[in-house]
């Protein structure tokens, strides 16, 4: 079956997306963090496990819906600066969220972290959405490879006072350098932080890799049968790629490397493309149903997810003492409660969906 109409609203894009967010929720939340199988922690340091590909993968499906809806707002004789001003508007709510989850419950200022999760997902948006705006697709590609090798060569070559160049241990590397120099507050780790601000602009080439994959997308001429090999072919190259330039900067979640970015951007290409071929030309969606959901409200579904543990922390807590630590299976137990956490977020994300209310943040 061949299509050619390159921006109408993809189930696959939804299904990726919310199968993104309910991977978020469930290594999120585990009933004990004593008791989690490998695969669902992220890597301690170089390495990559299926954990540390989940945060990329949604950065990389903020790119793609950049260039499908920004583009078609374009299309449809939007003013740029009136994009703009919804950009800000956007990313504001969006960093102000990341703020409040991780001050929820207690609210202590005193500790407050300023870098986060949505806190990432809120600038990388605000700069991919300006470049879009503001560049073609070409000059897009050529600024992410330059600030990728930008990044390995400061990484490798600026000295770090009282450390030296070179060196890309956890707290003893310049990216935790320039973090403990400016950002205020708390850091995840106490002396570096996993999203901090040097590793952000790697971070914006991931979304700047999605934005290419929408153009693609976006390009009416160019069969669905083809768009599925052309996303093979760039997304085996960029995850090889990667891999390879691994062995010289190695792969690193929480310095998010160059490797790592195109490691990570290379799997979401090939993954989406897999998805892109199941349900946009072989036409079956049923079973993404609760991708579909999910992804229809995705940082709606995120932040309940976030809150739904602290709201249950005495359960938790019994399920800990009653459940995971009574007996064998600990880790499946603790598992089931991540789950279970992801089906209770699915519940109003379903009825949201169902009313056909769709929450822009």
């Amino acid at each position: 079956m061949t299509q050619k109409n390159g921006i109408r609203r993809l189930l696959s894009l939804d299904a990726f997306r919310g199968f993104t967010v309910a991977a978020m929720i469930i290594v999120n939340t585990p009933g004990s963090w004593d008791h989690v199988y490998a695969p669902l922690l992220h890597a301690s340091w170089h390495g990559i496990t299926p954990t540390d590909c989940i945060f990329p993968f949604f950065i990389f499906i903020v790119g793609i819906s950049i260039t499908l809806s920004y583009g078609k707002l374009l299309d449809g004789g939007r003013p740029k600066a009136t994009l703009v001003a919804k950009t800000l508007k956007r990313a504001a709510l969006i960093f102000l969220i990341g703020i409040f989850l991780g001050l929820f419950p207690d609210f202590n200022f005193a500790e407050i972290r300023i870098p986060g999760v949505l806190q990432r997902i809120a600038v990388v948006f605000l700069v991919c959405a300006l470049l879009f705006l503001y560049t073609n697709w070409k000059q897009q590609a050529v600024i992410g490879g330059a600030l990728l090798l930008l990044y390995w060569i400061v990484l490798i070559a600026v000295p770090v006072p009282g450390v030296g160049n070179g060196i890309l241990e956890p707290g003893r590397n310049l990216a935790a350098w320039i973090d403990s120099l400016l950002i205020p507050g708390k850091m995840w780790q106490g002396t570096w932080d996993p999203e901090g601000l040097l590793s952000t602009f790697p971070a914006v080439v991931t979304g700047l890799s999605g934005m290419l994959v929408g153009k693609l997308l976006a390009i009416d001429r160019v069969s669905y049968e083809r768009k599925v090999i052309w996303l093979y072919l760039a997304g085996l190259s960029a995850f090889l790629l990667g891999f390879a330039w691994g062995w010289v900067f190695p792969i690193n979640k929480n310095l998010w490397t160059s490797s790592y970015v195109l490691y990570t951007s290379g799997l979401a290409s090939m993954i989406f493309a897999s998805l892109f071929f199941v349900m946009e030309v072989l036409g079956y969606t049923v079973w993404a149903k609760i991708g579909i959901v999910f992804g229809a409200n995705a940082i709606t579904a995120y932040v309940i997810g976030s809150l739904l543990p602290e709201f249950l922390g005495p359960l938790n807590d019994w399920y800990v003492t009653h459940v995971v630590e009574h007996g064998e299976g600990a880790k499946m137990a603790s598992l089931i409660w991540a789950i279970t956490i992801c089906l209770l977020t699915y519940l109003p994300s379903y009825i949201l969906y169902k009313k056909r209310l769709f929450i822009k943040i």
